[in-house]
């Protein structure tokens, strides 16, 4: 037997040419792809026992004469036994052009085309979606029983399947399959549809109490069947002689009532089970009251934000169930001896959920990970070669994390991996300048390509690396540079690399970015203008960026750090009589920021200067005058040096600090003077 197979790239399609090509008496299989799809096809059919006999047919099923040429048919002709035609849009949210070009004008293309190249039968995968909105039974004889449709690729099917019945001068058979889902051996499904819209949704509910039990209306009934019937059946009926010119529903015997579905797939999930025990009366006013809440545009567009939410497309909601009662009769005759019958969802839904939460599960990156929140997470930490981000990166690795250090000392970065590997640890080196926009795209793809796989990927961001500068704004009148350099790492550096990462997170739908600012914006200290602002610029973008992807799973947390002593701060002498926080209790912090994810971190004083300025704007700034008087200018400051720790303010030749800011740096801890 020779075969000619469109659509042998999707799903339906490669199972059916692997049972093809399984067959003792299987010479050739001519499969109809684009020339973007050829490599494709042959690829996913590498492992397939037979696969030297495929041989693709480069052509395109929605350009006149399916892009042959004449070669090519003649080439086909007399060397094709069977057409089986899969090849279509199964898409009920595509438009009208893309569901007629491919359904509609490639159908008729190739039942031209089985003419043409004297093949003995065409076999045309149509589908249930022919009955349109038709209420009631309909036969495997009905085609046009006055049905209405009320979505392109339900009326695009129906056309298809009526060009093949009367334009077909080859003997034709059609196969009707009901909703598609996986492998109910194994669980293999290529894309969520139907049903697996739902998944997401009821995993939710797993949150809740398993014992729980809701009572609902029966909101009406669907037709599910898996991959493997589908394919099994299709094929037995390609080869029984006997059964030209007639149509096959390959369905479940019996419509299933969205109840029972909804409980085959809740129990994998731990979700409540629903019980249909009210009246099917309250359940039709259900409906009526969400068809008219669907007129109101407030009403409609508030569901389908909520449906957005969910992952399900607002033109699926109709479609869930059937108002039609798909009988079967004469296809269960037809399979009668070969034990293919479709079986009960509720035997399967286990190995549909789990290979759907291994592979498909849209938010499969956000759960909770064995071994605690960091286990394996890919975490990214800037300014990683010393004070708050090195003793970040060891703390994250002995959560069990993967620290991706990065600064422009590769030297310093070496020696932190070396001592993470030593505690038994692992880590990656880049080096990385954040203010080099060419450095940044680098680094970013390096670090993808490094580990992005089906389990792995950039988990989180900690925007460590920072500038500070201490000089009050009579000295910077003529140094506008400084307010550059602070913007240019602080802010700009900072959403540079977050902008950089932000495609691979929403594309995983998970990420979590931790911006390290300062308890200056929430204090406001004298002498910090040029770092402070540069650090809420900072805050006030993640602010707003936060609520914009906050549905695709990436989220953002603000640390305003205290006063820290780390290297940055070494130079300027004057925070030696000041309390600081060590670099190991600002990492708790990061840590917090990483394993809870909250909004923000940081301390009491902070968040009472915050509040203090909203409430006593007047007076904050009174004890911040104060606070300018009393905590002299540096000398670096005023000569207008540049320390290469960053930080102008090295000492001061005014003496020890007066009684006045001693106290004043004690009762106000941690805050930059």
């Amino acid at each position: 037997m020779r075969y000619l197979v469109t659509g042998g790239t999707g799903f339906l399609g490669r199972m059916v040419l692997t049972r093809l090509l399984a067959r003792d008496d299987c010479e050739a299989v001519y499969g109809l792809v684009r020339e973007g799809s050829r490599d494709r096809l042959l690829r996913r059919l590498a492992d397939v026992d037979g696969h030297d006999k495929v041989v693709p047919v480069v052509g395109d099923l929605t350009r006149p004469r399916l892009g042959l040429h004449d070669a090519e048919v003649d080439g086909l002709t007399g060397r094709v036994d069977h057409v089986l035609h899969l090849g279509a849009v199964y898409d009920i949210t595509a438009d009208e052009a893309t569901n007629h070009g491919a359904n509609v004008d490639g159908t008729r293309g190739i039942t031209e085309l089985a003419a043409r190249i004297g093949a003995t039968c065409l076999h045309h995968v149509s589908s249930v979606a022919v009955a349109g909105e038709h209420e009631g039974t309909f036969t495997e004889d009905d085609l046009d029983v006055g049905q209405r449709f009320a979505n392109p690729y339900h009326r695009t099917k129906y056309e298809a399947e009526r060009i093949v019945r009367e334009e077909s001068t080859v003997p034709w058979r059609v196969y009707r399959p009901a909703v598609v889902v996986g492998d109910s051996r194994t669980g293999e499904i290529d894309k969520a549809d139907g049903p697996y819209y739902l998944l997401t949704a009821i995993s939710l509910l797993g949150r809740l109490p398993a014992a729980l039990r809701f009572a609902i209306p029966e909101l009406g009934a669907t037709n599910v069947v898996p991959v493997d019937f589908v394919a099994d059946a299709m094929v037995h009926l390609v080869h029984r002689p006997g059964l030209d010119r007639r149509a096959f529903h390959l369905v479940h015997p019996r419509p299933q009532p969205l109840s029972e579905v909804y409980n085959a797939l809740a129990g994998p999930l731990g979700a409540p089970q629903v019980q249909a025990t009210i009246p099917d009366a309250v359940g039709s006013l259900v409906k009526k009251a969400a068809d008219a809440a669907s007129t109101v545009p407030a009403l409609a567009a508030a569901r389908d934000i909520g449906l957005a939410e969910l992952d399900i497309p607002p033109e699926v909601l109709p479609h869930l169930t059937f108002p039609t009662h798909f009988t079967a009769e004469r296809t269960a005759q037809a399979l009668a001896g070969s034990g293919l019958a479709s079986p009960e969802i509720g035997d399967y839904a286990p190995v549909l959920v789990g290979y759907w939460r291994e592979h498909l599960d849209p938010n499969r990156h956000r759960r909770p990970r064995e071994g605690g929140a960091l286990q394996g997470r890919r975490v990214v930490i800037t300014g990683a070669s010393s004070g708050i981000g090195r003793e970040t990166a060891y703390k994250v690795a002995r959560a069990g994390g993967v620290p991706l250090l990065v600064a422009r000392r590769t030297e310093e970065l070496e020696e932190v991996k070396a001592q993470i590997e030593r505690d038994g640890g692992q880590a990656w080196v880049y080096s990385c300048d954040i203010t080099d926009g060419e450095s940044v795209e680098a680094l970013v793809k390096a670090m993808i390509n490094d580990h992005s796989g089906p389990d792995t990927g950039i988990d989180m961001l900690v925007n460590n690396a920072g500038r500070s500068i201490r000089r009050g704004v009579r000295l910077e009148v003529e140094r506008f540079h400084d307010f550059e350099r602070t913007m240019a790492i602080n802010y700009f550096g900072a959403v540079r690399l977050t902008l950089a990462l932000l495609p691979h997170m929403l594309e995983r739908r998970f990420g979590h970015v931790v911006d390290i600012s300062s308890i200056g914006v929430q204090t406001g200290p004298p002498r910090f203008s040029a770092y402070v602002a540069s650090k809420a610029a900072l805050d006030a973008w993640a602010g707003i960026v936060a609520t914009e992807v906050l549905g695709e799973g990436v989220t953002f947390t603000t640390v305003h750090m205290p006063l820290v002593r780390t290297p940055m701060i070494a130079p300027t002498r004057i925070y030696d009589a000041f309390p600081t926080d060590s670099p190991e209790e600002a990492a708790d912090k990061v840590m917090r920021a990483l394993v809870d994810r909250p909004k923000h971190v940081g301390t009491l004083l902070g968040t009472f200067g915050a509040v203090a300025g909203a409430l006593t704007p007047q007076l904050k700034d009174a004890v911040m005058h104060v606070a300018y008087r009393v905590f002299p200018e540096s000398a670096a400051a005023r000569e207008g040096s540049d320390h290469p720790n960053r930080d102008d303010a090295r000492t001061l030749d005014t003496g020890p600090l007066s009684r006045g800011a001693q106290a004043m740096a004690r009762l106000l801890p941690g805050v930059h003077w």
